[in-house]
């Protein structure tokens, strides 16, 4: 075998070259982009976690709506039942001072004559269950 000495043989060239002045600027350049903003990577789990929270709030709100519209229906309204025990438990109200929360539309409906028919009226006190109570109090 021959003996190789790598001093005599001829160099070959790599191929890659630097440009000129390449590495003066070189350390600038690093530190430059050393300082830019990185981006903020968010992993597929926490978004999934997220969009599923989103998700069941949504659910949530949708599954109270009937049941916040179903109290304030109820709450804003007042039974007969319910006026005339106010009412009679209060019998210091008199009737000025019941005329005095009348507004316009509540006289206009006092005003209406109501003309019932004698089978209607009669009906009406038939099923009424305190018709002893109404007929004592007007003699």
């Amino acid at each position: 075998m021959k003996t190789f000495k790598l001093e005599n043989e001829p160099k070959i060239k790599s191929g890659f070259k630097a440009p000129e002045n390449y590495f003066d600027t070189f350390q600038e350049k690093v530190l430059q982009q050393l300082n830019e903003k990185e981006v903020k990577v968010i992993p597929f789990y926490k978004r999934t976690k997220i969009i599923s929270l989103a998700a069941a709030a949504v659910i949530g709100f949708a599954l109270l709506i009937p049941i916040v519209n179903h109290y304030k229906t109820n709450s804003n309204e007042l039974d007969e039942a319910t006026l005339e025990n106010y009412l009679s438990y209060h019998s210091n109200i008199s009737q000025y001072d019941l005329i005095q929360n009348l507004d316009d539309n509540d006289i206009e409906k006092l005003g209406n004559d109501v003309t019932l028919e004698d089978e209607t009226l009669e009906d009406i006190l038939v099923a009424s269950p305190n018709i002893e109570h109404l007929i004592s109090e007007q003699n």
